[in-house]
């Protein structure tokens, strides 16, 4: 608990100074209550009760335990960024406790809409949680609840949070845009960056520079994959550009990039990237593909593991900061060095077996 504790000992409490609840002490409930399955406010409150034989040894609880009301209230009025604050101050003691280097490699920014936070009354505007995911430890970085539903504008605040040097960051065609390549470079790092129409004159040249490449015969790489039954070839071409940064005040870039996939005879589909650098086909391939691991390996989880699609905060920060919670929790059942058990498997394991709850926590310092 020390250790935690010291992660969110500057997060300002936005209670009445005669709160009867510490503030950490509740933060800590709601954290292992998460790693053991719970998926609301009520969930935690019984949690606390239920392992109530845990807390004389960890936490001193003047008060006796938080109602489920306590954790609703605490959650809908702390500051979504102090917490968010919080939850990097604390990733970076965990990562140390478990040796876990800084990321290196791909970094995929990508939205995750809370699908049932949205207000009474604007079910289509449900909010939106963007997230840096480093795809080498599968471990979500930074979060930002984007403004006014605005993910590009929150992926633009995400950027800011991070070290990207000796990073590649990658995104969809939402982000493809001088700004985020210029803070990309700012920063130390290089994109890969998806375009589509919504940059046409972009999409018209990479087109042309990727043709010319094909017509001096530039070298190319294919990749076969079988998988539920299909067969799917990818091939991917890059060709350098020395005047697109210019004629398109596009900083950074220098190479563009055509992956096609083919399945069957007849569903061909073709995706063109905006590079930092000229990489080799095959390493856009790795790229590419490493950007997808943020669906299966967080948007996934989120939703099956820990029903955030299901999840009716919808009041206050209350939306915002649950989301970090939930992120928070996964990365610390993703660290533990058992692989061999699924993240489901794990949250299981934590709600029946104390000693392996409080491994989980072990590597905070």
């Amino acid at each position: 608990m020390r250790g935690f504790g010291e992660c969110f000992a500057d997060l300002p409490d936005p209670r009445a100074e005669n709160a009867l609840h510490d503030l950490t002490e509740i933060l800590f409930i709601a954290l292992l209550a998460t790693l053991c399955g719970a998926t609301s406010c009520t969930d935690m409150a019984l949690f606390a009760r239920m392992k109530a034989y845990l807390w004389q040894d960890v936490l001193v609880l003047k008060n006796g335990l938080p109602s489920h009301d306590t954790f609703s209230r605490v959650f809908r009025m702390l500051d979504p960024k102090a917490f968010e604050t919080s939850f990097r101050r604390f990733m970076k003691a965990f990562a140390a406790g478990a040796k876990i280097k800084r990321p290196r490699g791909v970094i995929a920014l990508d939205g995750k809409a809370l699908r049932r936070g949205y207000e009474r009354g604007k079910s289509h505007m449900p909010p939106v949680m963007v997230t840096a995911w480093a795809a080498q430890t599968r471990m979500a970085l930074a979060n930002v609840l984007a403004p006014n539903n605005n993910e590009a504008a929150g992926a633009m605040q995400l950027i800011e949070l991070l070290q990207l040097r000796g990073c590649v960051v990658t995104a969809d065609a939402l982000h493809c845009h001088r700004g985020m390549a210029k803070a990309i470079v700012e920063r130390g790092g290089d994109y890969v960056l998806a375009v589509k129409e919504n940059q046409a004159a972009l999409l018209q040249d990479a087109k042309a520079a990727i043709r010319a490449a094909a017509r001096k015969g530039k070298k190319s790489a294919t990749t076969m994959d079988a998988a539920h039954g299909r067969k799917e070839r990818r091939t991917a071409v890059v060709a350098p550009v020395t005047d697109m940064a210019q004629k398109h005040d596009f900083p950074g870039l220098r190479a563009v990039a055509r992956i096609t996939s083919k399945r069957g005879t007849d569903n061909t589909v073709e995706r063109y990237f905006l590079m930092s650098q000229n990489y080799r086909p095959k390493d856009v391939m790795r790229i590419v593909r490493a950007h997808w691991t943020i669906e299966n390996g967080l948007h996934w989880p989120l939703d099956v593991v820990l029903d955030e699609d299901l999840a009716r905060n919808r009041k206050d920060n209350a939306p915002a900061n649950l989301a970090v919670l939930r992120r928070l929790a996964l990365n610390v059942a993703r660290a533990h060095p058992d692989t061999k058990i699924s993240l489901r498997a794990k949250l299981k394991r934590a709600g029946w077996n104390d000693a392996f709850l409080f491994d989980l926590l072990g590597h905070v310092r």
